[in-house]
């Protein structure tokens, strides 16, 4: 891995000296020097530790011991900001000369306060265990397929990553659906029941409208809720004095318009966008070709009015409408080993499919959330808040596939199929016309309240679920076997085969309080947060309570240390109840009323080092979680197939790392690694022959790097490139067996086989892209209009990743594993206007 990314950072390197025709290669040729010392204003006293920034960046230094300090920037004109913990900043303007040191010298003045003015305010003390934030402007420069603020998660540290399809993401060993997401306050839900990545569409989250975002990868407060995992809290933009700003962007694959405004004197804040893409000629690249026909559109306001002063009342409405049809018509699949070792023999084969059929999949959802806040005083708060959520998703498809399997010479003719041998044939044919509607209806309230050193907070929600589900699907396999006495003979199994339709709604009511803390006289050193949250589920009538408890603790001006622990639970809802009913029983009997909310207990800790001399910061976090009362599931793809039963316990375990920094004033790049471990253990009453004993749990990602790394052309910072880079070791998946001999037919029949014992290839991909900003016109009165060019190259060295297996039966009554792959190497090519 260490040779790749090498590579990686060799390449983003060569596209900054290629693209710059003309720019000279050497970075240092076109840089400066910034020195100079910082005292105090009345006794002229040198000054340590003072920050050196260039303003509105992360990119600086801090001074010396002596006061001195000294930097490296790139040529041009920049505003630099001085600041000290008791003094008031100071920003002067500095002209940068290739190889020239220019000197800034400062005196900072004391900046006397008034320590019993200051007020905790909301959000202060937000615990930092777990706690990482993402700029939704560069999660619009990262080289992905679409601009999906869900999948530039998997490049935030704890997050699992296997595919580029899809959205859905996993939290330090946690599953997809124990990640909890809120726009604008507003809670929101991925898709209920995907089966694939690329059926899934634009996730809710449309960075362009975006002003925060802060994720929550352990430790997050009461206040958000009870799942296992993680939360997401997105804040859009509200916009207050200022015109119209907003973008437009065109791509290969999609196109986005966003603007907002203010209107009214600045009474009303409007924010509105609008997404379209269309990306077929992406999915296209995959082994299963045909004709894809994916059509996604998304449609998202938000509205602020302002009452009066300190009352505001404000919407967040969505519509989205995912659609993806396919026709398929052929996949050549090979696999197996290819050996340049003239003494270990190759082992390559190959799956040919010819489909006839046709698969349509839908995802519409709606939402609507309003909110009113009153500031009834400077220390007193609230806010009620009433939304709607509603999403229909449905499936249908009724393909027939006729499989060989063949053995392959290594110097066959893949086109000609020379060289190829067939060891089995068969023909499958899948058909489901499925379809789940979810609704919730949702109401809560929030109050605030600070004295002194506490920031007090306590809240509480209700919410009524309906759930439509309907399932008509199976699964017929023809194949041709060889029997004992040499005869070869067509049979038909029946692998899979369901039809009902059930409807059921239920209630969730939930309160919390918790309060935070500044424990120490001198002010934001040490803050405490404590709270507790109750919350009942109507289906199996459970109270559920979740103590937790976090703490931050500045230790010097470069080090803080952070902690965490809590209990955290998620009842079953749509998912976990479902479970996997089968022809005799159905839905509803599948559920099942004596089933608990999974149980989490937590520690996180942690700590952030500050480099200042190169402006960078070293974070590390180490996690534990007990878990009890778990259902266990199994994934395909991404589809999630819960048991449906307190089944199982387990535990997770590991580390995250982040370097991360500002190499380019205003660039941040980062590095992550993590190390985790999660194992469960299936209860006796549920032991068979295969599940015994402690197991990976089917999130259990040993090892994951991530890396977005920006940079410039020496010389000319209109050209940007950024580069992405994701490894992911295998995934563990449960292998089939023989099973029992089918008395029909006499074939042997495949069953689940040991649990998790087998693992998925490790997930490799680099993507990157190159931008060039032309600037069109800029006024003094408004924002310039700029005009971002970008190339895109997607998978750079074609790594070949694999999602899934699938199971295909040969003439000698055995069952071969195909490989799901993901997509090649990709070209993409984007405008975006801004302005």
């Amino acid at each position: 891995m260490a040779v790749w990314i090498r590579t990686s950072a060799c390449l983003l390197s060569a596209l900054l000296v290629a693209i710059g025709v003309g720019v000279p290669a050497v970075h240092a040729q076109n840089w400066g020097t910034v020195e100079g010392t910082v005292v105090d204003d009345a006794s002229a006293t040198p000054l340590p530790g003072v920050t050196v920034l260039v303003d509105g960046t992360n990119f600086g230094t801090a001074t010396e011991e002596d006061g001195t300090y000294q930097m490296r920037l790139p040529t041009g004109t920049y505003a630099l900001r001085f600041s000290a913990v008791g003094y008031e900043a100071r920003v002067d303007s500095v002209t940068v000369e290739r190889d020239a040191a220019s000197r800034v010298d400062v005196a900072l003045a004391i900046d006397v306060v008034e320590m019993d003015q200051v007020l905790v305010e909301e959000g202060t003390f937000a615990p930092d265990a777990g706690v990482h934030r993402l700029d939704p402007e560069t999660v619009q420069s990262m080289p992905t397929p679409f601009k999906d603020g869900f999948r530039a998660l998997k490049v935030m540290p704890g997050v699992a990553t296997n595919t580029e399809l899809s959205q859905q993401y996993s939290v330090r060993g946690g599953g997809y659906n124990e990640n909890l997401i809120f726009l604008n306050g507003f809670e929101v839900f991925m898709p209920f029941r995907p089966r694939q990545g690329e059926q899934e569409g634009l996730g809710l989250l449309n960075p362009a409208m975006a002003e925060r975002m802060t994720f929550y990868t352990g430790g997050f407060p009461v206040r958000y809720g009870g799942k296992l995992s993680s939360a997401l809290d997105v804040q859009y933009h509200e916009t207050q004095g200022e015109r119209i700003r907003g973008s437009a962007d065109l791509s290969l694959l999609d196109a986005s318009v966003h603007a907002r405004g203010a209107a009214l004197d600045d009474r009303l804040s409007w924010n509105v966008g609008v997404r379209h893409a269309q990306p077929g000629r992406f999915f296209g690249t995959q082994d299963l070709k045909g004709d894809y026909d994916p059509v996604f559109t998304d449609l998202q306001g938000t509205f602020t009015y302002r009452i009066a002063d300190g009352h505001e009342f404000d919407a967040l409405g969505i519509y989205a409408d995912h659609q993806f049809e396919l026709d398929p018509t052929n996949q050549r699949t090979y696999f197996g080993i290819l050996s340049l070792d003239p003494d270990v023999p190759s082992n390559l084969q190959a799956l040919w499919v010819d489909f006839d059929g046709t698969r349509q999949d839908g995802y519409t959802t709606e939402f609507l959330g309003t909110r009113l806040s009153n500031r009834l005083s400077n220390r007193l708060r609230m806010s009620h808040q009433l939304a709607y959520f509603g999403t229909r998703e449905s499936e249908f498809f009724s393909i027939t596939g006729d499989s060989e399997l063949f053995r392959v010479d290594p110097a066959g003719d893949p086109n000609s199929g020379a060289g190829h041998f067939g060891i089995g044939t068969s023909t499958q044919t899948d058909f489901a016309d499925n379809s789940v509607s979810v609704e919730t209806l949702s109401g809560g309230g929030r109050y605030n309240l600070t004295l002194n050193r506490n920031a007090m907070e306590a809240g509480w929600d209700l919410r009524g679920l309906r759930f439509t589900d309907t399932i008509d699907e199976r699964a017929v396999i023809d194949t041709r076997v060889q029997r004992g006495s040499g005869e070869r003979e067509d049979l038909r199994i029946v692998a899979d085969s369901l039809f009902d339709a059930a409807q059921f709604s239920e209630m969730q009511a939930g309160v919390y309080a918790e309060n935070a803390i500044d424990v120490l006289p001198t002010r934001g050193r040490l803050s405490v947060t404590g709270g507790l949250r109750a919350d009942y589920y109507s289906f199996n009538e459970e109270w559920t309570f979740s103590p937790r408890l976090s703490a931050t603790f500045q230790a010097s001006e470069n080090l803080s240390l952070s902690g965490s622990w809590g209990l955290y639970h998620q009842a079953p809802t749509y998912r976990e109840l479902r479970g996997n009913p089968d022809f005799a029983e159905g839905i509803r009997d599948a559920l099942n009323r004596d089933i608990q909310s999974q149980r989490s207990m937590q520690v996180v800790l942690g700590g952030e080092y500050f480099l200042p001399g190169r402006r960078l910061y070293l974070r590390a976090e180490g996690y534990y979680k007990h878990l009890d009362n778990v259902i266990s599931y199994t994934i395909e793809d991404i589809r999630v197939q819960y048991s449906g039963e307190n089944d199982a316990t387990g535990f997770v375990y590991g580390a995250d790392l982040q370097l991360r920094g500002e190499l380019i004033p205003g660039l941040e790049s980062w590095f992550n690694y993590s190390y985790m471990v999660a194992r469960e253990r299936i209860q006796p009453e549920f032991q068979n022959a295969f599940n015994q004993g402690l197991v990976p749990r089917p999130s259990d990602q040993r090892h994951t790097f991530s890396a977005f790394l920006q940079d410039t052309i020496p010389g000319d910072d209109s050209w940007k490139a950024h580069l992405r880079l994701l490894f992911g070791s295998g995934l563990p998946y449960t292998p089939p067996v023989p099973g029992p001999r089918d008395e029909a037919t006499g074939r042997v029949l495949q069953i689940p086989g040991p649990r998790m014992s087998g693992r998925i290839t490790a997930y490799r991909r680099v993507d990157l892209g190159a931008t060039k900003r032309v600037t069109l016109f800029e006024t003094g009165q408004r924002a310039p209009v700029h005009l971002d060019l970008t190339m895109e190259l997607l998978n750079v060295f074609d790594m070949t990743n694999t999602v899934s297996f699938n199971w295909i039966p040969n003439a000698d009554n055995e069952w071969t594993r195909v490989p799901n792959r993901l997509t090649p190497r990709t070209i993409n090519a984007r405008a975006r206007i801004s302005f």
